[in-house]
């Protein structure tokens, strides 16, 4: 039975813990949230009061932490690089800047150990129902060792090259759904001031070239997408305040390589706008009341 210490049992990191109890590992788990350890065994699960107990024995580490400052001091220093056993895989699902990836992996590798950045997409329902999918970065070797547990958590395992290129791959993907959602945003305000109502606009444009994820799978209108946070108060689903995170990321990567995303720049600026509003804690798809309030004449 393969022993996996999961480090960061947040609203991502729990369900994908339990997904490994269930299927069938020694899964224990640390967090600074005793109700998160305890979730953690009574489904069958252990718990663990320290970095240094969490790792003792394991195989595997995973990780699930909110930044990059809090996956680089649970690694190094005192962290996992000084105590998980020789031989052990990392694997690190943050959302966290390119740098500091690379840099930890740099770190995990000098130090003896295989490591692989693995972000996800798919939210809190992807991570409940193991449907979550993940953008890998690190060496062959290391993404062959992790695919197997990594399927256990979600569908779709991508390999998206050398260190960090996960990260690289999860600021991309998202700031294009950042950039896409406004636009389907103001698509369906556009339409309601002209008089088309929205179950009108989605019937046309999901099939037609304005079609995309954002309208067909996430609509921001309540009505025509019954299984969207529209439907349900904007309740999160994916916070508004995540987004913004994903979209200040993908920024600073963009700066970095002197790379040019004004619509991203745009993107992050209008989530800003929405967080100092109050809205952070909303659906990001909640965007379509920020502007609607905002911009209201």
């Amino acid at each position: 039975m393969t022993q996996i210490a999961f480090i960061g049992l947040g609203n991502m990191g729990l369900p994908m813990a339990l997904n490994l109890v269930k299927a069938g590992h020694n899964v224990v788990g640390y967090d600074l949230s005793a109700s998160a350890t305890d979730a953690l065994v009574a489904a069958g699960g252990q718990q663990a009061g320290s970095i240094a107990q969490v790792v003792s024995g394991a195989d595997i580490v995973v990780t699930m932490l909110p930044a990059g400052k809090h996956v680089e001091a649970v690694y190094a220093n005192d962290g996992v690089l000084a105590h998980a056993p020789a031989g052990a895989l990392l694997i690190d699902s943050s959302t966290i800047d390119v740098d500091t990836a690379r840099r930890v992996a740099d770190q995990a590798q000098a130090a003896g150990f295989s490591m692989v950045d693995a972000p996800v997409s798919g939210g809190v329902g992807g991570a409940t129902a193991g449907t979550l999918t993940f953008m890998v970065g690190g060496a062959q070797e290391a993404f062959a060792r992790a695919e197997p547990i990594l399927q256990k958590m979600g569908k779709n395992i991508f390999h998206a090259g050398q260190s960090g290129n996960g990260q690289v791959a999860k600021i991309c993907n998202n700031m294009l759904l950042g950039i896409s959602m406004i636009g389907t945003c103001e698509a369906f305000l556009l339409a309601d001031k002209l008089g088309l109502d929205a179950q009108t606009l989605f019937n046309i444009s999901s099939t037609a070239s304005g079609q995309c994820w954002s309208m067909t799978s996430y609509c921001p209108a309540p009505g025509p997408v019954p299984t969207s946070p529209a439907n349900n108060n904007y309740q999160p689903g994916f916070a508004a305040a995540m987004m913004l995170k994903d979209l200040m990321l993908a920024q600073a990567a963009a700066q970095s390589a002197n790379c040019a995303t004004p619509m991203g720049q745009r993107a992050e600026e209008l989530y800003q706008l929405m967080q100092n509003a109050g809205a952070g804690d909303h659906d990001f798809s909640g965007m379509i009341n920020f502007l609607r309030d905002q911009f209201a004449s």
